[in-house]
């Protein structure tokens, strides 16, 4: 994927740069933030809105850093740890054990059998569920410690809450659909693998987990887009919990 993330420009999100790579006719729309958000948002969403925001309490206090900010920062902290541990450890190509094994060809599977993206799509979406459950618990949790501090920490809680509420729906869709993007990559690292081999040679699946093979490759793909979609995932939370005046050690990965 290096390719790819050196045609990328800076600005663009790790998950959008991996995902170029894969499917580079799903590069950038040519329009900002803003614009693209205001096609999300319907005239009810837009009222919910404004009715958070028109309900201001002023500017954020200035906030001590105190045990229960710092317990936050610490919990996102060890989520990340957690959750990208669970991806790194493949349980294949690594010695540790897996929270989600990645898939590998059954006995006495043929080629073409095994070549089957049908498993690497539910396994990507296992990772998803579990992202998704762990995060909202802590999102939940530090909205709760925010809205406790004082009335303008109060509206913040509740505008994340309302954004939730708008987005959710609309980021689970664009979410589902990256394994479907993946399909490409592996359909391509297969092609490639097959291309390589002599025109009389056998293809045994067994041998595709194996060090330095093509399904090698693409779990390493897997990972690297499941790491830059944690990093989207917790964008919101680590908000709030900065906002919380925690020095947070949350620091996002740079997938490479």
């Amino acid at each position: 994927m290096t390719r790819g993330l050196q045609r990328a420009t800076f600005n663009r999100s790790a998950l959008v740069r991996l995902l170029s790579e894969v499917a580079p006719e799903t590069s950038d729309p040519k329009y900002d933030f803003g614009e693209r958000l205001g096609q999300w948002l319907d005239f009810s969403d837009a009222l919910t809105l404004s009715s958070v925001l028109t309900s201001s309490t002023g500017a954020l206090p200035a906030v001590q850093q105190t045990p229960a900010a710092t317990g936050m920062a610490e919990q996102l902290a060890r989520l990340r740890q957690s959750l990208s541990d669970a991806i790194l450890n493949d349980g294949v190509f690594t010695a540790e054990p897996a929270r989600v094994r990645f898939p590998t060809p059954l006995p006495q599977a043929t080629a073409d059998s095994a070549a089957d993206f049908s498993p690497y799509h539910r396994y990507y979406l296992a990772h998803q569920r579990d992202m998704g459950a762990a995060i909202a618990a802590l999102r939940s949790n530090a909205r709760k410690a925010l809205a406790a501090l004082s009335p303008a920490h109060k509206q913040l809680a509740q505008l994340d809450i309302a954004f939730e509420n708008i987005l959710t729906a609309r980021e689970r869709n664009l979410l589902a659909s990256i394994p479907l993007l993946l399909a490409k990559r592996f359909a391509q690292r297969y092609q490639d693998h097959r291309d390589t081999l002599a025109a009389d040679a056998g293809d045994d699946p067994a041998d595709w987990t194996q060090p330095g093979s093509w399904l090698e490759a693409f779990c390493q793909d897997t990972q690297a887009v499941l790491l830059a979609e944690l990093e989207l995932r917790l964008k919101p939370v680590a908000g709030l919990i900065a906002a919380l005046g925690a020095a947070s050690d949350y620091t996002p990965s740079v997938t490479q």
